[in-house]
């Protein structure tokens, strides 16, 4: 299996740095596009809570996926998200790591506030 699907109901999810054109290739700035859409690709920062455990994530997602305003702070939804793990070689060394993916980042900012409007 080489996509992990994770499940995200349990979580708190928050943005950590607002979303930002995820860059292909450092040199050239050029940004990259989603192979089977053609739509640029976007990295969102998180901050996963789950478990009595916090992470910062790096999260990619097409751009008409991002919806709402995502500043700091703001808690998301994540939809579709996968994990990927990934190794390749850089220079005569190995790395290895694991790349997060969605098809979508929503606020929730909207949502809280109609519910306490109610």
């Amino acid at each position: 299996m080489r996509q992990i699907p994770v499940d995200t109901s349990a979580a708190t999810v928050m943005v950590a740095k607002t979303p930002q054109p995820k860059v292909k290739d450092r040199r050239t700035g050029e940004i990259a596009m989603d192979v089977e859409s053609g739509a640029k690709l976007m990295t969102v920062d998180v901050m996963f809570a789950a478990n009595d455990e916090v992470e910062i994530l790096s999260i990619t997602v097409p751009e008409p996926g991002i919806s709402g305003e995502l500043t700091m702070g703001t808690p998301v939804a994540l939809t579709g998200l996968i994990a990927r793990p990934w190794e390749n070689d850089f220079n005569g060394q190995k790395r290895h790591g694991i790349a997060f993916r969605a098809v979508a980042v929503t606020s929730l900012a909207a949502a809280a506030a109609n519910s306490k409007a109610a």
